[in-house]
C-alpha cells in the first residue's frame, strides 16, 4: 500500500474517531443529567430513564469501536496497517474501505467466522 493510500486510511479514521469522541461529549453534556423535578409523571421519567440508558449503551459501544480506531491508526504508523494478523497477506484496499479496523483479510475473516459457527453449534 503506498503512502497515499495510508493517508487517506488515516484521515478517515481520525475523523470516526472524532466524531465519536464529539458524541461522546455531548452525551455527557446534555444527557447525563436530567432533574427529575422537571418530569410532570412517571411515564415521563421512565422514557427520559430509558433514553439516556439507550445513549450510555451506544456511547459504550463506540467506546470499543474507539479502541479499534486508535489501534488502526497505531498500524498505520508501525507500517502494519492493511497486513493480515492470522496469515500475513495484503486486506484488500476493498476490504479496508469498507472495514478500515479490520485486522483479517476476507480468507481469514470467513474461516475464524466458521470456526465460530462450529463452538456455537
Amino acid at each position: 500500500m503506498n503512502k497515499k493510500e495510508l493517508e487517506k486510511f488515516k484521515k478517515m479514521l481520525v475523523l470516526e474517531r472524532d466524531t465519536i469522541l464529539k458524541k461522546a461529549r455531548k452525551t455527557l453534556d446534555e444527557e447525563a443529567v436530567f432533574d427529575t423535578d422537571d418530569l410532570p409523571d412517571d411515564m415521563d421519567k421512565a422514557s427520559t430513564e430509558y433514553t439516556q440508558s439507550l445513549a450510555f449503551r451506544l456511547r459504550d459501544r463506540e467506546k470499543f469501536l474507539l479502541s479499534k480506531i486508535e489501534k488502526a491508526i497505531a498500524r498505520i504508523e508501525n507500517d502494519e496497517f492493511g497486513i493480515c494478523e492470522s496469515c500475513g497477506e495484503e486486506i484488500s484496499i476493498k476490504r479496508l474501505e469498507a472495514r478500515p479496523v479490520t485486522t483479517l483479510c476476507i480468507k481469514c475473516k470467513e474461516e475464524q467466522e466458521k470456526k465460530e459457527k462450529s463452538f456455537e453449534a
